[in-house]
């Protein structure tokens, strides 16, 4: 086969058309599962509000997903899409993203705290499976956040210490992502569960649309997985004077 149509990276051949199908399709997923999100809790919950603790809970799924799944996964993934990129500038957008991802995140734990402190009478907190699993994720994501930094942008660890953690950074990163998703799908049922949303079939466009959002979160957090963990898809050695570019 012609050298234009494959680029051999490691023992992998891979089309940049492919790839670029499997990260297209990724974003078309991840920011319809948003959508479906906001639709469900925006116009079929009650809407969104500050000043009212039913409608201050609605924050929590939708920023959520935004953080732990869509602007994560979207951080794992900087990497890979930015292969031809200057190092330094990749760590910034990925560090960048991930502070976004953890921003939201804060903003969504405080509207369900918010919600159950606030109540009369005050909710239980952290009761369930998903509240452990979820606070748990929140909390190592942010461990991890705080280690990368200072391993690889600021203060910038020594090259053997920074070899030797990037194996652990890179498992907890795709396993706290894991986390996120079964964290996520967990608080969804949870809520449709709750709130009966599974057994009336008066709202059964209500349950529909969550069905599709656990699809298409299913669906992002796969694609994402399988391209950072495919080895054909790694940036090649840091070389700032030649990159080995995906072919056309």
């Amino acid at each position: 086969m012609g050298k234009g149509k494959f680029d051999q990276i490691g023992s992998n051949r891979i089309t940049l058309q492919w790839f670029s199908l499997m990260v297209l399709t990724s974003q078309i997923v991840g920011v319809f599962a948003i959508i479906l999100l906001a639709i469900l809790f925006g116009q079929y919950r009650g809407g969104f509000g500050w000043t009212d603790i039913d409608k201050e809970f609605n924050y929590h799924p939708l920023f959520m997903t935004l953080g732990m799944i869509f602007f994560y996964g979207d951080a794992i993934l900087s990497y890979r899409v930015f292969r031809d990129v200057k190092k330094i500038r990749v760590k910034i957008l990925h560090g960048s993203l991930l502070a976004l991802s953890f921003i939201f995140a804060s903003i969504g734990l405080k509207a369900v705290f918010d919600n159950h402190n606030y109540a009369v009478p005050p909710k239980k907190n952290l009761y369930s499976l998903h509240s452990w699993v979820g606070l748990a994720t929140v909390i190592l994501f942010g461990a991890q956040w705080v280690c990368g930094f200072v391993s690889f942008l600021f203060p910038k660890l020594s090259e053997d210490i920074r070899k030797a953690y990037m194996p652990s950074h890179r498992f907890w990163g795709k396993a706290i992502f894991s986390l996120a998703v079964a964290s996520v799908l967990m608080g969804i049922t949870e809520y449709s569960i709750f709130y009966k949303i599974y057994n009336n079939d008066e709202v059964n466009y209500q349950r529909n649309l969550i069905c599709f959002f656990g699809v298409f979160v299913l669906i992002f957090a796969g694609i994402i997985l399988y391209l950072v963990g495919h080895p054909g898809y790694q940036r090649p050695p840091d070389n700032e004077i030649e990159h080995v570019p995906l072919a056309d």
